[in-house]
């Protein structure tokens, strides 16, 4: 059953370029959810959530997170964004700079994908190419719990993308 599911998935949400990179990444990744992320109505952003096997958010393990653009944002957009998601769901971190160094200016159809290392080290990238490693102490479970954790913008939203 949860091959035919996939299947269906995959068949509406292609995997693309970026799907190597998980499978080089990630080998036993595999779709688990999809979302749209929107802002007072408007979407700015579809994201899709790849677990080992496609199952569930484990938290212990390894995962991808990718999110397509909806619309153009810039780079101070994206890390402005993330610092205030990142000291709304929690304690402020020192770590604007190397997302200054991640994130690029964002135009509609543009795609991170963000992937998993252990618990300190996030890899980001953009539109297939590796753009930056992420390391921090527990970075991993502070930055994907804007989009994955308990206390998101939108609930819904994260229920989808997580799958249930």
């Amino acid at each position: 059953m949860r091959s035919l599911v996939f299947a269906l998935l995959t068949l509406l949400f292609p995997l693309g370029a970026d799907a190597s990179t998980i499978k080089t990444v990630l080998p036993e990744a595999e779709l688990r959810g999809t979302a749209t992320f929107r802002y007072f109505g408007f979407p700015i952003y579809e994201a899709q959530l790849f677990t080992p096997s496609g199952a569930s958010l484990d938290w212990k393990e390894d995962f991808g997170l990718e999110l397509k653009y909806l619309r153009k944002l810039t780079e101070y957009d994206l890390v402005e964004g993330t610092m205030r998601e990142l000291n709304r769901t929690g304690s402020a971190l020192p770590i604007r700079g190397k997302l200054e160094a991640c994130f690029r200016d964002v135009r509609k159809g543009d795609k991170y994908l963000a992937i998993s290392k252990g618990q300190n080290q996030i890899g980001f990238w953009f539109n297939g190419q590796h753009v930056c490693t992420l390391k921090h102490s527990k970075i991993k479970f502070r930055f994907m719990s804007i989009f994955l954790g308990e206390s998101t913008r939108s609930q819904s939203f994260t229920r989808k993308l997580r799958g249930e």
